[in-house]
């Protein structure tokens, strides 16, 4: 039996209000003849399947059109929620869609036997079982009763119930198909793996990244989704991140895209395959005359438009610096590129703003936690008094990203 793992396919998604709908019909119609020329019998894909909670019409649409597509060159399908996910979206058709053998994990069930799915092979014979399991939320590993007083006791509590859920689905496994070799689904931040802009946290500042202890020694593989990078988790076992298998940020430009392919005659350590670059993201940087050279040097290909970001650097603002940036920008047409982001840097402004920190430290690199907590070293506040200011900070921070979430 052969299993292709991947993830964060994010439908929907547009990169700087640029849809990306055409890349993703291209990476089904790639990953079709993936599946056809590898014999694959078994899809998982870990999270993150829209990119918005409530997605359009249009991507609903596609969600379906491309399941079917796929299904056409694959006997089974699991798909297991995110955290850009909504559950009730993902689930609403899971009964009809598992008439044709695709399996919505969209949420935590009440009864997780229900995310425990026995992989058979055409004569019927269990090869493995999937815990599959979804992106974990509060409601999901809140213990009953347990009271928390700090911002650090609400984290060290969430890590502790997602190490519980785990563990609960390693007994189910052992309990219902005993023998059988396992494997999991996951949709979270293990410590220690690389990110790009793109990944929304699961808590504020990866404060909740979870160890790799939390799988365990069970499962021969655990195939996990939220990073969109392709990487090994440090670990005993198999613990894989698919990435996502677009570019979803000029961040992710230089990343080389994967499916991961278990073949169970070979072991669990996955085959890595790589996605082909449907376009390419660009980002060009320098003062007026050095990006106008480079916008005016732009070599013609084929495919998909290729997306350019503008960093437009100079000494000291002006407003004809501005202005001239606009009209560049404005006038330029070209068949196989589009600006999607500008932005512009003034050098003596962000010297002046970064004076609160080091030297060598780029503002660029900092996160909101470290600007608010070297503000708060200028103020003469006791320390009892700065751990309620930070606790609320947190508070409010969480809040702000967990509006991103359900936008």
């Amino acid at each position: 039996m052969k299993i292709l793992h991947t993830a964060d396919w994010h439908i929907g998604k547009k990169l700087h209000n640029y849809e990306l709908a055409e890349d993703f019909d291209l990476f089904v119609d790639w990953l079709c003849d993936c599946i056809a020329e590898n014999q694959v019998d078994v899809l998982l894909v870990s999270g993150d399947i829209f990119d918005l909670a409530n997605p359009s019409s249009a991507a609903r649409e596609q969600y379906y059109k491309k399941l079917v597509q796929i299904r056409q060159c694959v006997s089974h399908i699991i798909l297991t929620g995110g955290n850009h996910d909504s559950p009730a979206v993902l689930n609403a058709p899971k009964e009809l869609m598992k008439a044709f053998n695709l399996t919505v994990i969209g949420g935590l069930p009440e009864n997780i036997e229900e995310a425990v799915i026995p992989l058979k092979d055409a004569n019927n014979e269990i090869k493995a079982v999937v815990a599959a399991i979804p992106f974990l939320r509060n409601p999901d590993v809140r213990r009953p009763g347990l009271i928390v007083r700090t911002y650090e006791e609400r984290i060290s509590a969430m890590r502790s119930g997602i190490e519980e859920v785990f563990k609960s689905f390693e007994k189910k496994c052992k309990e219902l198909f005993p023998g059988i070799p396992a494997l999991a689904m996951g949709h979270l931040f293990a410590a220690g793996v690389s990110t790009s802009e793109s990944e929304r946290d699961i808590q504020i500042g990866n404060q909740a990244s979870v160890d790799s202890t939390i799988f365990g020694d069970y499962f021969k593989y655990v195939a996990l989704g939220h990073i969109h990078k392709p990487q090994r988790v440090s670990a005993a076992q198999s613990v894989f991140y698919s990435g996502s298998p677009l570019a979803l940020s000029f961040s992710e430009k230089e990343d080389e895209k994967r499916v991961l392919l278990i073949d169970l005659e070979k072991g669990w350590e996955p085959e890595s395959i790589a996605v082909p670059t449907f376009r390419k993201l660009i980002k060009i940087k320098g003062n007026l005359e050095t990006i106008k050279h480079k916008l005016d040097t732009l070599p013609a290909h084929q495919g998909l438009k290729n997306l350019i970001e503008i960093e437009f650097i100079e000494e000291e603002y002006q407003t004809k610096h501005i202005h001239d940036l606009e009209e560049l920008i404005n006038e330029f047409e070209h068949a196989n590129y589009q600006i999607v982001k500008h932005r512009a840097q003034f050098l003596k402004s962000m010297h002046r703003a970064s004076q609160i920190f080091e030297e060598h430290i780029d503002l660029d690199e900092l996160d909101p936690e470290n600007v608010f907590e070297e503000r708060l070293k200028l103020e003469d506040f006791s320390t009892e008094e700065k751990q309620e200011i930070q606790s609320a900070f947190q508070e409010l921070l969480e809040e702000i990203y967990q509006q991103e979430i359900h936008i």
